[in-house]
């Protein structure tokens, strides 16, 4: 039965805490939001678990049956779905021509073909209805893909380019689609990536890279990096808007990087090269 209030329901994936997601997830709850918090395990949202403005679901965004299971068990309670935020994703560094295919082929199960499978469970419930938000998290990394991060970037480049597919195919549907594109934000990503790194093969080719290769997962990690508390505040004051923006990035590096965007190949290369000191 559908709540009969006029706070919207916001389904968000990816909401361990430390991540981007629970920021989000935290700033959609204090602007009078019903959260629906998920993640793979509901240890990693523990800190959510008393908090009445959260329903914390188990969600694995690589699972048909677990996507099935977790949109109709909000629909059920709620009644509806306002907001989806696509936010889970992982992060694969290392050479591309060493990397294993499985290692690949994980990676873009989780952040693009999740991110689809999420959409095709909630756009015939947002449709019937004509009216809903779905929000894709992109990456700056699209801008400039720089060595060794090759998989995320291109999983990020087909994100990008297909939630501008979706925001024109949806809209007589009465949904807004936008991507929001992080900048460098502080997050969990790198301990993540790191953790993942650490079941790679030894590299052949790559091998005198090993130390640069493994320092990859930490370029978005400064100490300047923006918190994750203010992109996430920025962030939902935008997508609560009646008519969000297609695109919106913010954080560190965010403007930088637009502007890189249009720059020739041989100086992105060249900044490249200098970031990554290859």
């Amino acid at each position: 039965m559908e709540f009969q209030d006029n706070k919207p329901v916001v389904l968000i994936t990816g909401c361990s805490k430390g991540g981007i997601g629970h920021a989000l997830a935290l700033e959609f709850a204090s602007r009078r939001c019903h959260v629906v918090a998920t993640s793979r395990s509901k240890k990693t949202m523990k800190d959510l678990e008393n908090d009445s403005r959260f329903f914390l679901h188990e969600l694995d965004v690589v699972a048909d049956e677990s996507v099935k299971n977790c949109v109709e068990n909000v629909i059920e309670k709620f009644g509806r779905i306002d907001i989806l935020v696509n936010n889970a994703g992982v992060q694969c560094v290392g050479p591309l021509a060493e990397l294993p295919l499985s290692a690949v082929e994980e990676t873009f199960n989780t952040n693009v073909y999740g991110a689809l499978r999420m959409i095709q469970a909630v756009v015939p419930h947002m449709a019937a209805r004509k009216k809903g938000k779905i929000v894709n998290t992109g990456s700056i990394s699209v801008a400039i893909p720089t060595p060794w991060a090759s998989v995320y970037a291109a999983t990020k480049s087909t994100i990008h380019a297909f939630t501008d597919t979706l925001r024109l195919e949806l809209r007589h549907f009465g949904i807004h689609v936008t991507l929001v594109v992080p900048g460098a934000i502080k997050s969990n990503i790198a301990n993540s990536a790191v953790a993942y790194y650490s079941k790679m093969p030894e590299w052949k080719l790559y091998k005198p890279f090993e130390d640069i290769i493994k320092e990859r997962a930490y370029l978005s990690q400064t100490p300047k990096s923006t918190p994750a508390d203010v992109f996430a505040r920025d962030t939902v004051a935008v997508l609560l808007k009646d008519n969000p923006p297609a695109w919106f990035t913010t954080g560190q590096f965010s403007t930088m990087m637009a502007i890189m965007y249009h720059m020739p190949n041989w100086f992105k290369d060249f900044v490249a090269r200098r970031v990554m000191k290859g």
